[in-house]
């Protein structure tokens, strides 16, 4: 398997998730692409977006527990 399979099969962390949805924000504002090429990026930025948003969900669910474990 190369090392683009393998990339492709692990689920992207936090700060990479961002750092390829701001990649792929600035491909789409910049436009010069086809109706299909801004259709594939916009649902690739969405994916992205729901991989962040699940990030910092888990992240907030953390804190909270933490910090209702402190409350008792």
């Amino acid at each position: 398997m190369s090392d683009t399979d393998e990339a492709a099969v692990e689920p992207l962390g936090y700060e990479a998730a961002r750092e390829q949805l701001v990649e792929v924000v600035g491909r789409l504002e910049s436009g010069g692409t086809s109706l299909e090429e801004s259709l594939r990026l916009w649902e690739q930025a969405e994916e992205l977006a729901r991989t962040c948003q699940a990030w910092l969900d888990g992240a907030r669910e953390r804190l909270d527990a933490v910090l209702g474990e402190a409350d008792d």
